[in-house]
């Protein structure tokens, strides 16, 4: 990957305005393997004048949706063919084994890309409603200048939710991707000079939280779109509310996965191997409450002990790892520290601890704790990283209770025999999304997004188009 020495806006390449520059440290070896510029707040001003202009100024607004739905379906095309680069470079970047990156993290934003350009073409962008005094029309528009936030654990991803429908509504997008993960946005950006987007419809400025934060709060600005900690979201919100701002916070997740009695334990924990250690347990969705009746709470504890063993833990580029390393040594050091506080509260590390698998690279051992009640931290906060906690549970109504013993609402998933039972359980836990004897997936055909500390508004689906437009009503006598 070379290193790059310009900023992507007003589509096109130019010179930032500060001297920063950004390191990006591969995770296995700890070396520097490319370095772009850090954004300014400078730089964000004029990526945003650049969204502003194109928006009120510019024909991306007013071509009709099914326009803009075909150049993004344009952008789909030159994007599947460089799904291998993407991959490849997202595992450089941040850690993510080489197999999950060709699974997951280049063909779903591919998938989103072609959902919304199906969905573009046939959207009804007007409608006429029975008024009072008359026929009223009901009209969509789009929202306006989106400054779209995304962390650094899945990219790609996490720009789709929001550049795809943006893109389809008539919005214009500023991305600020995390530090640690600009590459793959270089990339992104090239296909979309490519695929003949106007200038300023996208433009994207790598940089840190004081920069984001100056983006967040900027006036030219009509809506954030934020995905990351709690913690950040909080400060979004609340920007955002101070300046009556549009925005959607897809924040974190300590999501339960609920083992019922007659669950057939070696044929679940292939599904739940993904739904707990995908992407190194970098992920807001992770299931990683485990929780087990008493009576077969032994039997749990060993059937994920097993699982979490036989994950080979090395080069995330090796298509035999299953667990590499995390994506900064912060995170290494914050992961470990939830394992220290485990062991300290009581639980026991039946997998794992703090012995670190290699002595270079950002990597801890996978960790499974047995003994673990509810109110211990590793229960409840969000660690991201692979740690896993087996909680036993008395029946099915404290099943329930403990999984909605949480400050997060994001995800979760019931493992049974019966499906259809397990969708009664499904639908008396307090989630945005959940899963019957799978991991729900982020189909980019349904709304994804949490309630309670895991944020508010929903992306994907025809939902995550509607988070970009605006209702009007016009209504006429005569």
């Amino acid at each position: 990957m070379p290193h790059r020495d310009r900023l992507f806006i007003a589509g096109g390449w130019v010179a930032p305005a500060g001297t920063g520059t950004i390191e990006v440290i591969s995770p296995h070896t700890e070396e520097v393997v490319a370095r772009v510029p850090e954004g300014t707040a400078a730089d964000m001003d004029r990526a945003v004048a650049a969204a502003r202009e194109a928006f009120d100024r510019g024909p991306w607004p007013r071509m009709s949706m099914a326009e803009r739905a075909a150049v993004v379906a344009r952008l789909a095309g030159l994007y599947e063919a460089r799904q291998g680069e993407i991959a490849e470079t997202i595992t450089m970047e941040m850690g993510s084994p080489i197999t999950f990156s060709q699974l997951a993290q280049a063909p779903q934003p591919l998938g989103m890309l072609r959902y919304y350009a199906g969905l573009g073409a046939t959207f009804p962008v007007e409608e006429e409603r029975p008024g009072m005094f008359g026929p009223v029309i009901v009209r969509r528009e789009p929202v306006g200048v989106v400054a779209a936030i995304v962390p650094w654990n899945v990219p790609q991803f996490v720009i789709m939710t929001k550049l795809a429908p943006a893109l389809v509504a008539g919005c214009t997008v500023v991305i600020k991707p995390a530090p640690e993960t600009p590459l793959d946005s270089y990339l992104l950006a090239e296909m979309i000079e490519e695929a003949g987007i106007p200038a300023g419809v996208v433009n994207i400025v790598a940089a840190g939280r004081e920069a984001g934060e100056h983006l967040v709060s900027h006036p030219g600005v009509d809506k954030v779109a934020f995905t990351g900690s709690t913690a950040a979201g909080r400060r979004i919100g609340a920007i955002c509310g101070e300046r009556l701002k549009r925005c959607t916070l897809e924040l974190g997740g300590k999501s339960a996965a609920i083992v019922l009695d007659d669950c057939d334990l070696p044929s679940a924990m292939g599904f739940l191997s993904l739904a707990t250690l995908m992407n190194n347990g970098q992920a807001c969705v992770a299931q990683t409450r485990i929780l087990a009746s008493r009576s077969r709470y032994d039997e749990v504890v060993e059937a994920v002990a097993e699982m979490v063993r036989g994950q080979r833990v090395g080069d995330p580029a090796d298509p035999a790892t299953g667990i590499g390393p995390l994506v900064a040594a912060r995170q290494r050091d914050r992961v470990e520290g939830y394992v220290r506080a485990g062991i300290d509260e009581g639980a026991k590390a039946v997998v794992g601890g703090l012995d670190r698998p290699f002595g270079r690279g950002w990597y801890v051992a996978p960790t499974v704790f047995a003994d673990a009640t509810n109110d211990m931290r590793i229960a409840r906060e969000e660690i991201f990283g692979p740690v896993l906690t087996v909680i036993p549970y008395v029946d099915e109504a404290d099943a329930i209770r403990i999984a909605n013993d949480s400050d997060y609402g994001l995800s979760g998933s019931v493992w049974t025999a019966d499906p259809d039972h397990g969708v009664e359980i499904a639908r008396r836990v307090r989630t945005g999304t959940y899963g019957v004897n799978m991991m729900n997936t982020m189909d980019p055909n349904t709304p994804f997004g949490g309630v309670k500390s895991s944020g508010f508004g929903r992306e994907l689906g025809p939902e995550g188009l509607e988070a970009y437009l605006e209702c009007k009503s016009i209504a006429r006598l005569g």
